[in-house]
């Protein structure tokens, strides 16, 4: 299984350095330099974990746990850090973050720290997700009910569970689903139709979020 980090990082020599140890160990670094290009990635890419800096150029490091918070995006996060007050520590576990390593840090023990989050993490959503959407034998469940779908709908639904917790943009999920799919108005009309079938009709959906502008997400 292939593990794509997000290395939220503003010195250049720190980056590369973390980014050069852990792709030994066949880990995928992608790296943002600032809180905007990071909270632009986890929009649109599918991370298994966050290693984040506090103290970056435009904003601090704190907005990017913020942002998990607000979204409800599950991934877990260790903030690297030069702060080794007691402040700073309470105010990331307080966000949300899993861990906490002041600078300088041990790339041996970074690495070991990383698989112990994946493993607590995976571990934790298997137990969380469970029948909540599942997909086998062409059915997809909803909360240990099948669903009763159309084909367009399973397609759709089956496309977003795969990518859940990322924002699929409408664009891509009309050229994936182009032979099934013809227009913006028939994926509405679907799109409409599974939130009825999951009972996520409210003014604030749960599970089936339409990010304005951009496209959907599927979040569980």
């Amino acid at each position: 299984m292939e593990y794509n980090i997000l290395l939220i990082e503003d010195d250049e020599n720190s980056a590369f350095l973390i980014k050069d140890f852990l792709e030994e160990y066949d880990f995928k670094i992608n790296i943002a330099n600032t809180v905007t290009t990071a909270i632009s990635n986890i929009k649109f890419e599918k991370y298994s974990l966050i290693l984040l800096d506090i103290n970056l150029p435009d904003f601090n490091g704190f907005e990017v746990l913020k942002f998990l918070n607000k979204n409800k995006i599950n991934i877990p996060v260790i903030v690297i850090s030069a702060y080794s007050d007691k402040n700073s520590k309470l105010q990331a576990f307080k966000l949300g973050a899993n861990d906490y390593m002041v600078k300088p840090i041990d790339p041996e023990e970074l690495e070991a720290r990383i698989w112990v989050q994946l493993k607590n993490f995976s571990a934790f959503t298997d137990k969380i997700n469970k029948n909540i959407f599942e997909l086998s034998n062409n059915e997809i469940t909803f909360e240990n009910k099948i669903l009763k779908l159309t084909k367009t709908e399973f397609e759709i639904l089956k496309y977003l569970m795969e990518n859940k917790n990322r924002v699929i943009k409408r664009d891509d999920l009309l050229k994936c689903l182009s032979s099934i799919i013809q227009s913006d108005r028939s994926l509405d009309y679907h799109i409409k139709n599974i939130r009825i079938k999951i009972g996520d009709t409210g003014a604030n959906p749960k599970y089936l979020i339409t990010e304005y502008g951009l496209g959907y997400k599927l979040i569980f």
